[in-house]
């Protein structure tokens, strides 16, 4: 009676177990000099701030204060005007996509100087934010572009002034946003009709569909993932780079009408010279950008 052989099984699932060790070990070892620059320029100012923020540092010396920082800041009035302002400001968010999706979809049916137009409407992304919000300061200030362009049509007696009203300093500012994210999103909505299948809206035609059908049923769920990454590049922009829009229009003011977190920051620890409030106040917009973030990518990842 013969028997058969079989292969030993537990030394094969071992050497499989030693070799995917060896390979993580290996991507460990080759990932480790970035993860230590990045834990060197990012995780130690991180650890930093946090410390500093249950201080009172003046930029010299700190004196450990603990909770009571914590207790003081969110009593501080500033505060809650500044968060209040940035969820205000997401309000701009919607034409921030929404008008450049439109210029990109005319562009996308190759209308006469569409060449032309996509460089025009990229200017405002080569161009720094410093310039912009200079031009948006004379536009918007009372003798400036907006009241020219009223009184050229008639309207002698009506003048504007929204950086002077706490009213309509923050809708200037958002407007001024909303622009100079225009050719950002513009450009990266072409690119994504530039991999559209044509012949899918070809068939469509065919089959009688409209526009308004084609763009409804097939442009728009092929550019859902172009549409989440500007939704998620708009959000961070307006969370963490408004400071030099708000820094040449209108320093914050009138008041503090156009006071956002990261200029909160910079006024409280440059301005009034407390570098631990202000360190404090750079935790709280790190953990809501961080916040928003991580709620982003749960929504792309659900829809997915």
């Amino acid at each position: 009676m013969s028997v058969i052989a079989t292969r030993p099984i537990k030394p094969m699932k071992a050497s499989r177990m030693t070799l995917r060790r060896r390979r993580q070990l290996t991507g460990f070892l080759f990932a480790l000099p970035a993860l230590a620059l990045v834990i060197g320029f990012i995780g130690v100012p991180i650890g930093q701030a946090i410390y500093y923020s249950f201080t009172s540092w003046n930029g010299l010396t700190s004196t450990w204060i603990g909770t009571s920082a914590w207790t003081q800041a969110f009593h501080n009035s500033n505060l809650w005007t500044a968060l209040e302002n940035n969820a205000m400001l997401l309000l701009s968010v919607p034409f921030a996509l929404g008008i450049p999706l439109l210029i990109a979809v005319l562009l996308h049916q190759r209308v006469a100087g569409w060449r032309i137009f996509r460089s025009i409407y990229f200017m405002p992304t080569a161009i720094s934010w410093v310039v912009l919000g200079l031009v948006a300061e004379r536009f918007f200030a009372y003798q400036g572009t907006l009241n020219s362009i009223i009184h050229f049509f008639g309207f002698s007696h009506t003048n504007t002034n929204m950086l002077g009203y706490e009213s309509t300093a923050l809708a200037a500012l958002g407007i001024t946003f909303v622009f100079t994210m225009i050719g950002t999103n513009t450009i990266l909505f072409l690119t994504g009709l530039a991999t559209l299948d044509p012949s899918l809206e070809e068939a469509a035609r065919i089959d009688g569909a409209g526009r308004w059908r084609i763009f409804r049923s097939i442009t728009l769920p092929h550019l859902s993932r172009f549409i989440q990454l500007a939704f998620v590049i708009t959000v961070i922009a307006l969370f963490s780079a408004l400071f030099s829009l708000i820094f040449v229009m209108t320093g914050g003011g009138p008041g503090y009408a156009t006071t956002t977190m990261e200029f909160l920051i910079y006024q409280t620890g440059f301005n009034q010279g407390d570098f631990g409030t202000a360190a404090l106040y750079g935790i709280i917009l790190f953990v809501l950008t961080a916040i928003v973030g991580v709620v982003q990518l749960r929504i792309i990842g659900s829809n997915e």
